[in-house]
């Protein structure tokens, strides 16, 4: 079953438009992370990955976070596109929060920009921005992807979605 698109307004981009596999960019917008008061993540220089159906995820460079807070787990996954990824979690003052960020350290290589950054969860943070827009997160515990009103769903997650 095809979901009906939610046809994007002027200055927004179809997540529909995006394609399958994900394509990697540059973009020079102000992504920044807070948790616990803490500004974890400020970055212009963070690569997003684009994929049909999904909102943009942003990959922070290690050197623009404050990795003093992040705590590398056990925790793995696969994604066919880019291979294995690791977790990290948010560790503040001897409270935890899981699985806060991932990393892919050894990117398959058409998605070696990825490599050295990570991505962060937004529903776990206190709050994200894109150029100042706080995000919505994308729904469903698995997916990572950044809401802003510049992209039109509908969104891989929402209730309805399952059959995509």
């Amino acid at each position: 079953m095809e979901p009906k698109r939610t046809p994007p307004k002027p200055g927004q981009e179809s997540v529909w438009d995006y394609p399958r596999p994900p394509r990697v960019e540059e973009t020079r917008k102000r992504i920044v992370v807070e948790l616990n008061g803490v500004v974890v993540a400020d970055s212009v220089r963070t690569k997003r990955v684009l994929e049909t159906s999904h909102p943009p995820v942003y990959y922070i460079p290690r050197d623009d976070i404050k990795m003093e807070f992040l705590k590398r787990t056990s925790r793995t996954s696969f994604c066919e596109w880019k291979g294995k990824a690791v977790y990290f979690d948010a560790v503040f003052h001897g409270r935890v929060r899981k699985n806060f960020a991932w990393s892919y350290p050894d990117p398959n290589p058409a998605y070696s920009l990825l490599k050295d950054h990570l991505a962060f969860y937004a529903g776990l943070a206190d709050a994200c921005t894109v150029d100042g827009e706080r995000v919505t997160p994308q729904p469903g515990r698995f997916y990572g992807g950044w809401i802003t009103g510049d992209v039109a769903g509908p969104f891989k997650g929402e209730p309805g979605s399952e059959g995509w």
